[in-house]
């Protein structure tokens, strides 16, 4: 009984983990009428997300925010990585 139960928690762990990585701006890129978005808007719509996302973690270990080359160079890492 008692492996049942921990079976069953460890398979609703790894379905809740998988829904909640979908969470991408690729699975966000979706138009008003809930078509996915293709050709240049979604290239813009993506290169705003990416953006956005990396924008708060664009900070120094200081704990302010970068500024110039720092910052763009920052930016340009995180929004490749993401």
């Amino acid at each position: 009984m008692m492996k049942r139960i921990f079976l069953a928690a460890i398979v609703a762990t790894f379905a809740a983990g998988s829904a909640l990585a979908d969470d991408t701006c690729e699975s966000k890129a979706v138009g008003k009428d809930g078509k996915p978005l293709a050709g240049a808007a979604k290239t813009s719509f993506l290169k705003k997300c990416k953006a956005d996302a990396c924008t708060p973690k664009a900070v120094g270990s200081d704990g302010k925010p970068l500024a110039g080359a720092a910052k763009n160079s920052f930016m340009k890492k995180c929004e490749t990585s993401a």
